[in-house]
């Protein structure tokens, strides 16, 4: 048991590991090789010396990016499950509502965020505004479909016992949504950053210095392509994490009960 357990974490977190080196290291080889210049494409080595040579101020920018991010995580969650709540308590509220959170999803950060930026004074809450707007959807669907996806057995069972509309949703629905629940977060972690940094990307343009994005956009215009790679690489780093916490949540909260995570121990 052990030792499966053991070649199941070499194979979900070392294999990637190695690939990653593997790449790395072509990489390396590549640009030293054909004397790449560092205005076009930097070596590993050279964004690695970035890192520590302006670590202090990319870790600033990093702190902010992950406030927005992070900020705006906690925004889609509540206002998700808030709404995936009152869509389960009534089909008519759900298919007149639906609609508009698919409205959400399928409009461009890109063109709405300049108008956000300019409507709300504080940057800083237009950029949270911004990135919840791109990280809400996935939360909404997935735990509203969740909270469907009850057995009509269990379904019958409590309404056999006269169970209470509150009862059955916090004893039988918000357990059967939580796989749906963490499997919309893990992908609305990686959108909450994307949404962050576009909407950097939008304010950085109008002068407001701040995040990743603005270091990306300020490098670029300075042709300081190693700083550039070097940021990119602390939004790479940034959304791995995140999404490796929540793996990490859902496999502390599932582990014990649902097949999705006892299927990792086999």
């Amino acid at each position: 048991m052990m030792r499966a357990r053991v070649h199941g974490l070499a194979l979900r977190y070392g294999a990637p590991f190695a690939v990653g080196i593997a790449l790395l290291s072509a990489w390396q080889i590549i640009v030293t090789a054909y004397a790449v210049p560092s205005y076009l494409v930097p070596s590993p080595l050279a964004i690695l010396v970035t890192l520590q040579r302006d670590w202090a101020l990319l870790s600033r920018s990093l702190v902010f990016t992950l406030e927005i991010t992070l900020a705006a995580l906690l925004c889609a969650v509540v206002v998700g499950v808030a709404t995936a709540f009152l869509f389960v308590q009534s089909k008519v509220i759900e298919a007149s509502l639906f609609p508009y959170a698919v409205l959400l999803q399928v409009t461009p950060i890109v063109a709405i965020a300049p108008l956000i930026i300019i409507w709300v004074k504080d940057t800083t809450v237009a950029l949270v505004f911004c990135a919840t707007i791109v990280a809400l959807f996935p939360i909404i669907a997935n735990t509203t479909l969740g909270l469907r996806s009850v057995d009509p057995g269990l379904l019958d069972l409590f309404r056999m016992h006269r169970a209470g509309r509150w009862q059955t949703l916090a004893r039988l629905r918000v357990p059967s949504a939580l796989p749906y629940f963490f499997a919309g977060l893990r992908v609305s972690t990686g959108l909450a950053l994307i949404g962050a940094v576009v909407a950097e990307f939008v304010a950085g343009t109008g002068g407001t210095a701040s995040g990743l994005a603005y270091q990306i956009l300020l490098s670029g215009l300075q042709l300081n392509i190693p700083r550039l790679f070097a940021a990119l690489f602390l939004i790479a780093a940034t959304g791995i994490v995140l999404s490796l916490l929540a793996a990490l949540a859902a496999r502390l909260a599932l582990s014990r009960w649902h097949e999705s995570e006892l299927a990792h121990d086999d």
